[in-house]
């Protein structure tokens, strides 16, 4: 692979990312207020200080992804660090797990997933921005060759 396709390669791949990322974005402000977890973290910016957020009464795992959990309580929780310690933080509570309507409980999981995909993106960008800078590295040591 010669260095334009690799060139055209990694465009592609960036403009992808950013129009995925800017969706997400998008539709997770717009569940941030709609599940009204502004009542609890004022500024949308606030919500990537926590470390995970975490959501109990519903599994998220792939193999029971959606099912209820009986007699637990539906809530967004944040997880933050203080010091060495972790506390969590309730987001928002919805009430007893087989109460919740289906189409809340919905919103209730894609903002979970959504948030942890925008945290993901924000490591991304470290990992991103050291790649692009190997690959200047690069280029500078073949232009001096």
């Amino acid at each position: 692979m010669d260095k334009i396709e690799r060139l055209s390669r990694l465009i592609d791949s960036i403009f992808s990312y950013e129009i995925l990322r800017k969706e997400n974005l998008k539709n997770l402000k717009y569940l941030y207020k709609a599940l009204k977890i502004h009542e609890k973290v004022e500024s949308f910016e606030e919500l990537f200080e926590f470390t995970a957020i975490n959501l109990s009464g519903v599994s998220l795992q792939k193999e029971s992804f959606l099912q209820l959990q009986p007699k637990k309580y539906v809530q967004i929780i944040g997880i933050k660090k203080e010091g060495t310690k972790s506390k969590n933080i309730n987001l928002r509570y919805f009430g007893k797990a087989e109460g919740v309507e289906r189409n809340l409980l919905y919103d209730i999981v894609e903002f979970v997933i959504r948030w942890r995909l925008e945290k993901n993106y924000i490591n991304l960008d470290g990992y991103i921005s050291l790649l692009q800078e190997i690959e200047y590295e690069k280029e500078v040591e073949r232009q001096i060759q």
